[in-house]
């Protein structure tokens, strides 16, 4: 992702949280090298984040817990084991 620029941390007060990522499912495939059908199975498991409606038809992922799990799969051999 690209790096917040100055002048946007100075227009912001110190306190004030800064807007979350969203990624919408061909941008979440792009990072997770697999199927939709891999994708949604995984999630249904509880093996990766669940995604977020923001309309009926409109869903998506914060970047930030995508980033988590890959830290949290990262070492892991075939099937989730450990090497």
């Amino acid at each position: 992702m690209s790096e917040e620029k100055e002048s946007d941390k100075e227009d912001r007060a110190p306190d004030e949280p800064r807007p979350r990522v969203m990624l919408n499912e061909k941008q979440v495939l792009a990072i997770v090298p697999v199927s939709r059908s891999t994708l949604w199975r995984l999630e249904r498991q509880g093996k990766f984040p669940k995604s977020t409606y923001v309309s009926s038809n409109r869903r998506f992922w914060f970047s930030a817990e995508i980033s988590e799990w890959q830290d949290k799969i990262n070492g892991q051999g075939r099937h989730g084991r450990p090497k």
